[in-house]
């Protein structure tokens, strides 16, 4: 099936610095894509160019099999919705909203019903007549999502729309706009640094860094099946394992840790006696008391430095060696948090290898 939107070796140079490097990436209709990558990454600068903000250098945008180079922003039915809302501040909800109908000389009737739906959608009824200044952070960036969707288009762009909000609001919000994508079927990119952000809403994730795609994959895979050292750091928490590979055949693969031999379900090609590098996430650990029975050799004996109670989680840190654990305990009991020495086990099922050390980032 031909995809509805794709990036075809785009090359966006500012100067002397390549933003964007021979970038490809194809998107199914309907699908929710998130763009995460640290600030500089070329993430924006990737969605600017589906929007007609920027021209690339060389390569092409399409959308349903159609060239988009070269033609203006106006003519790709391609709203952008940015981080700052960007109101009309002497217009009401209603104005702001209908702004776009209005140009386009929809008729009055069919105007309202389209605006009341929006309102409806993003639960604004009651604020028609309030100006943005009169209204919350949340509120305005509810009026800026309906007025890009009242027009009816079937793709939307969304540049760090959340970030202004505070943390709970955050939450609420991106949980009402994937509701909504889902419901409507619109094909939707997101730009975002959060990690949380793009785990939560995602269809599809592409990791970027330095103008490149280090990974496109669902968020599942994402996390748990990084392609490298980078994507694995970079998308939520995580303690990185030098290991060496004692065998492997039947798609398990025995690795050595520091005595402990760890069974690992895989599919990663590696030959025994190659030194890999484990990717073992904080909630993939169990603690267990130093005198409860443990298979022998399934676990490390260490001690609890720091810990930070989360609500839902404790985190701690734990001392084994030379080495410090960062581990997500979920067993969270009224007395509080542990302390002294614990033993560590770990969750093979959910482990993952990373070849050469860990070091090559393909």
């Amino acid at each position: 099936m031909r995809p509805y939107i794709e990036f075809k070796n785009v090359v966006k140079q500012f100067g002397n610095f390549t933003a964007l490097d021979h970038v490809s990436l194809e998107i199914p209709k309907g699908a929710f894509v998130t763009l995460l990558g640290p600030s500089g990454c070329g993430k924006t600068t990737l969605m600017r160019q589906l929007a007609g903000f920027s021209e690339p250098e060389s390569g092409d945008v399409l959308v349903d099999g159609k060239r988009m180079n070269g033609l203006p922003p106006f003519k790709r039915n391609t709203p952008l919705v940015f981080q700052e809302y960007a109101l009309f501040p002497h217009m009401t909800v209603y104005e702001n909203i209908s702004y776009g109908l209005k140009l386009n000389k929809t008729p009055k009737e069919e105007m309202d019903r389209r605006v009341q739906e929006m309102l409806k959608m993003f639960n604004l009824v009651g604020l028609e007549k309030r100006f943005p200044k009169e209204m919350s952070g949340g509120q305005q960036q509810r009026v800026a999502f309906a007025r890009a969707l009242v027009m009816g288009q079937e793709i939307l762009l969304l540049d760090e729309p959340l970030s202004n909000l505070d943390a709970k609001l955050r939450v609420d919000v991106r949980t009402e706009l994937r509701q909504i994508q889902q419901k409507l079927g619109i094909t939707t990119i997101y730009v975002t640094h959060d990690q949380d952000e793009a785990l939560s809403m995602s269809d599809i994730i592409a990791v970027m860094r330095s103008g490149h795609i280090e990974q496109i994959g669902s968020p599942w895979e994402i996390y748990f099946r990084p392609a490298n050292r980078f994507v694995a750091d970079f998308v939520g928490t995580v303690n990185f394992l030098t290991a060496r590979i004692v065998s492997a055949e039947g798609g398990t693969v025995a690795a050595d840790h520091n005595g402990m031999l760890l069974q690992i379900p895989t599919e990663v090609p590696v030959e025994p006696g190659e030194t890999v590098t484990l990717v073992v996430r904080p909630e993939c650990i169990r603690l267990a008391e130093p005198g409860e029975s443990v298979p022998e050799g399934k676990s490390l004996e260490g001690q609890i430095e720091n810990y930070s109670f989360l609500g839902r989680i404790i985190r701690y840190w734990v001392r084994v060696g030379e080495e410090q654990f960062i581990i997500d305990d979920a067993n969270v009991d009224l007395s509080g948090a542990r302390s002294g020495a614990v033993q560590l086990c770990l969750d093979t099922r959910k482990l993952h290898i990373l070849k050469d050390g860990g070091s090559h980032d393909t």
